[in-house]
């Protein structure tokens, strides 16, 4: 969180090791790495960490989520030093979303399955060794790991949280749900009552947290974040029915809630702190995607066989299930991503001066071409950023007829500041430059704020996003996103390994106990 607000606030770096909040990532995603190789080599010589263990030599055991955990770790720390060739090759692109910084927050964030997953193996092994962990103990413990999943899951949203999506809005609805739904029916369904709350209490807590130490310690850009505790609340009061005793029911209803009451709680949150509402406009496609994005994580969350309380789809429903997740979660996805800029559209602007020479601010009153909008909009915005100093400034333009639009507050045009108009409505995501420093390493000239102008719009990302260079063969991008998704879907199938193993070891150990059992009583 620290890195995004740098960036938003200050602009690209000078190099990979140039900025200060990439040391405490670094250090990390090392110690996360470090960690899962600890449980890797920690067993002793011809020592079997649990039930589930995997062998990697005639002597040597080790558990599969120390494995997973460490393969989390490593994949992470390859995004690092690939980030600065992905830099060199492409230029740096100032956005959470660019292919090796996913590389890097998805390994950190999906890590936290892993230590769940440890939690599990170690309480097995205990009871087999004739020894209980504390019910209180384990309560807490798992309830902080799966606050830690919910935290690592959300922080795909970071952009949306500090009010500088480069994406449409619809994202936000559907990343929510996916991360409240597969986090806290699997928290209820693993530890039972409470288990959902609580993840989402340590979420807020530690969120709120980063948000003050960034923010009022450090001074950089304010962000908010979601709130999830309704989700948790609905989960929970769900558990109360019978549905608890078939968990993949209980999941498909968990998620139908999650993605409309839950959601419902979501918006009043988000319009109430965050910079920009959920509007009309994004109302029904939102539902559309969010719904069986919800359904289908909270499905998964069951299907994943954390535990063996209640009653489970067989292994190969569950396997289709957690497929056909994965598979609407990425339709939802491309959809999302698909925009567009409306042919020929302008923007006039009539600039009113309101700063001083050494910092100029202006109010804007803004005439857009016939055709860009309609009634209900999801943003026109002006946006001010990597200016230093506030970090980010967004303006919601007042409405003052069918196509005319008024400032509400001045914005900066002048040092550093890149400041522009940013329109989203359906699926039309365009932006006009107001003004744009020079940039003697992009040798690009200075676009000046005059006090009145007409000019295209263009794709948000060629302002947002001005260090991208495109003097490249498209394959060679087509590629390199390509094995970043690649090795995505390797992280998310580890994950679905890793706890399948466990739970089926689980499920083998304990029909051959109640076997030998059975056989004693006959007996």
């Amino acid at each position: 969180m620290w890195d995004v607000s740098l960036h938003a606030g200050r602009g690209r770096d000078a190099g990979p090791l140039a900025n200060p909040a990439h040391y405490l990532i670094l250090y990390g995603l090392f110690a996360l790495f470090v960690a899962g190789m600890s449980a890797i080599v920690y067993p002793r010589d011809g020592e079997k960490p649990g039930i589930a263990a995997v062998r990697i030599t005639r002597t040597w055991y080790a558990p599969v989520s120390g494995i997973f955990i460490a393969a989390c770790g490593l994949y992470a720390l390859i995004g690092f030093p690939l980030d600065d060739v992905w830099h060199r090759m492409f230029g740096q692109d100032v956005t959470l979303w660019g292919p090796t910084h996913l590389m890097l927050i998805g390994g950190a964030g999906l890590s936290t399955a892993g230590i769940i997953l440890l939690n599990r193996e170690a309480e097995i092994a205990m009871r087999l060794q004739g020894r209980e962990v504390p019910a209180w103990f384990r309560t807490v413990m798992v309830s902080i790991a799966f606050g830690g999943l919910l935290i690592g899951l959300s922080v795909f949203q970071a952009e949306f949280d500090f009010g500088i999506a480069q994406f449409r809005m619809v994202f936000a609805p559907v990343m929510i749900v996916a991360a409240a739904g597969l986090t806290l029916v699997a928290a209820r369904l693993y530890l039972g009552p409470g288990a959902a709350v609580a993840a989402a209490v340590f979420f807020l807590l530690m969120r709120g947290i980063i948000s003050f130490v960034v923010t009022d310690v450090m001074g950089e850009a304010h962000h908010v974040f979601p709130l999830y505790l309704g989700s948790a609340i609905i989960i929970e009061l769900l558990a109360l029915t019978r549905l608890r005793r078939n968990a993949l029911a209980f999941g498909a209803v968990g998620g139908l809630l999650i993605g409309t009451v839950g959601l419902v709680i979501e918006k009043l949150w988000n319009d109430r702190v965050f910079a920009f509402p959920w509007t009309q406009d994004m109302w029904v496609e939102g539902l559309l995607m969010a719904v069986p994005v919800a359904i289908g994580s909270d499905c998964a969350a069951p299907c994943s066989r954390w535990d063996s309380k209640g009653k489970l789809p067989a292994k190969n429903v569950g396997r289709a299930i957690v497929v056909s997740s994965v598979l609407v979660l990425s339709g939802a996805v491309a959809n999302g991503l698909h925009a567009t800029v409306p042919q020929g559209a302008t923007a006039q602007f009539a600039l009113t001066q309101v700063g001083s020479d050494d910092a100029p601010e202006v109010l804007a009153q803004v005439t857009l071409s016939d055709g860009v909008i309609d009634e209900h909009p999801t943003w026109v915005q002006i946006t001010a950023w990597q200016g230093g100093g506030e970090g980010v400034v967004t303006d919601r333009l007042r409405r003052t007829g069918t196509n005319t639009f008024e400032s509400t507050k001045p914005v900066p045009v002048g040092g550093n500041w890149k400041t522009l108009l940013r329109v989203q409505d359906g699926r039309t995501l365009a932006a006009v430059p107001i003004f744009l420093p020079a940039d003697a390493p992009l040798d690009a000239e200075e676009l000046p704020a005059e006090a009145s102008f007409t000019r295209d719009f263009v794709p948000e990302i060629d302002i947002l996003q001005r260090e991208r260079t495109d003097d490249h063969p498209a394959w060679v991008w087509t590629l390199a996103n390509l094995v970043v998704l690649l090795c995505s879907l390797g992280i998310i199938l580890g994950i679905c390994v890793s706890v399948s193993r466990v739970a089926r070891k689980i499920e083998e150990h304990e029909a051959a106990t109640e076997s030998t059992r059975a056989t004693t009583l006959s007996s």
